[in-house]
């Protein structure tokens, strides 16, 4: 647990980050609404990353079936994680960093987005149904209907702290205090 003196938030390391070096690459993940882009461009502005809004890159269907309140399927999903990848995969050969928004509900999805490659970061925005339910409802402007919820999490498959490169937030924490906590992580890290 970490405290600042205000807010305290839980943050935890997998066994496999706190062996890696610094990662280079951040995949904010978790279900809609946990706050991915939020805590994603807070974590850009104070790392000085560039980062991608992971919904930006689905394909057209997609985005027409999920706001028709049709959850994806694998096969829908493939065009849009290999998108991603590639984004990921450009930042490592120009010895970039950067960060991504991606839900990455399967653990399947996030071997095929890193590439299994130990300098991409998950960070798991992690909460329960009740915690995020009502930030969807809130939500204007955005594809995703809050009736989509259950189905996201009948996808999740929380990552495995002892096998995945992975850091986990609490969504109930201040999304400021969020991206400031995981940062400090990340900057003892040995570079």
């Amino acid at each position: 647990m970490c405290d600042n003196g205000q807010n305290a938030v839980a943050v935890s390391l997998s066994r496999r980050l706190g062996q890696a070096a610094r990662p280079r690459v951040l995949v904010v993940m978790g279900v809609s609404g946990c706050g991915k882009s939020t805590v994603a461009q807070l974590m850009a502005a104070r790392m000085g990353w560039p980062v991608i809004e992971g919904d930006d890159l689905h394909p057209p269907a997609n985005i027409a079936r999920m706001s028709n309140g049709i959850p994806l399927t694998d096969e829908d999903r493939a065009p849009w994680l290999d998108r991603i990848a590639a984004e990921i995969q450009a930042w490592r050969d120009q010895g970039q960093c950067g960060i991504v928004t991606c839900s990455s509900l399967r653990r399947a999805y996030r071997e095929r987005i890193s590439n299994g490659h130990a300098e991409v970061c998950f960070v798991y925005l992690k909460g329960s149904r009740e915690d995020i339910a009502p930030r969807l409802r809130q939500r204007t402007g955005h594809f995703m209907p809050v009736g989509m919820l259950d189905s996201q999490f009948a996808t999740l498959e929380e990552p495995d702290m002892h096998h995945e490169v992975v850091m986990v937030l609490d969504v109930n924490a201040p999304q400021a205090h969020l991206a400031e906590q995981a940062c400090l992580h990340l900057d003892r890290l040995p570079g």
